[in-house]
């Protein structure tokens, strides 16, 4: 009899792990995020090895795009944005401005903050209820596309951070992390595969 209860304890116990509910990471950005052509090495792959089975981590990085809505090319107009907030996900990491730091786009800088506004709004108002985070761009170690390192390092690092004061969110510095790793950039933009790794690494340790 004890023998019997214990095997149906044993398996409640595990019909209950199998049916807990991941965590559901949705990882949004531009192409740094996508990270096209590292195959299982862009960052949002590497942040699923490091936060574990407990987790469930999508990439929804879209090359070339911009916060503003104003950009050349909007995240917001994107039918990848409606995409993740059909996810429902538990958390958000929103990694733009990279490509909003270009002069075409930066000359709209003054909506800058309030688009950013709308975007945590528009997740916060999900019936996930996300907890949501807002990341520094990584360094520019090499002026490159447009995307100028002045404008990242000198306008946009104190903005964000106003702007996560401001609405009440998360803030991931993927700036300092980063200095150290250029040799990991080779086009001065866009990490490589090892590159990748420490940026997850600091999203990964921010989330824990």
């Amino acid at each position: 009899m004890l023998a019997w209860c214990l095997c149906l304890l044993s398996v409640g116990i595990l019909a209950s792990s199998f049916n807990q509910k991941k965590i559901k990471v949705a990882c949004v950005g531009d192409s740094i995020t996508e990270g096209w052509g590292l195959g299982d090495s862009t960052y949002p792959k590497h942040l699923q090895r490091i936060l574990g089975d407990g987790y469930e981590v999508k990439n929804y990085g879209k090359g070339g795009r911009t916060l503003l809505n104003h950009g050349d090319y909007p995240y917001m107009n994107e039918p990848m944005f409606k995409e993740v907030k059909e996810w429902q996900p538990d958390i958000v990491v929103i990694k733009l401005g990279t490509n909003d730091s270009k002069p075409q786009n930066w000359k709209f800088k003054d909506e800058f903050a309030a688009d950013y506004k709308s975007m945590i709004d528009q997740f916060k108002a999900l019936p996930s209820k996300p907890k949501i985070y807002i990341c520094y761009p990584m360094p520019v170690f090499k002026d490159n596309f447009g995307i100028r390192e002045s404008v990242v390092k000198g306008e946009q690092l104190p903005m964000i951070k106003k702007i996560a004061k401001q609405n009440h969110v998360k803030l991931i510095d993927l700036y300092k992390p980063m200095l150290p790793y250029g040799n990991l950039v080779p086009d001065g933009v866009h990490p490589n595969k090892e590159g990748a790794y420490y940026l997850a690494a600091a999203v990964g340790k921010a989330i824990k």
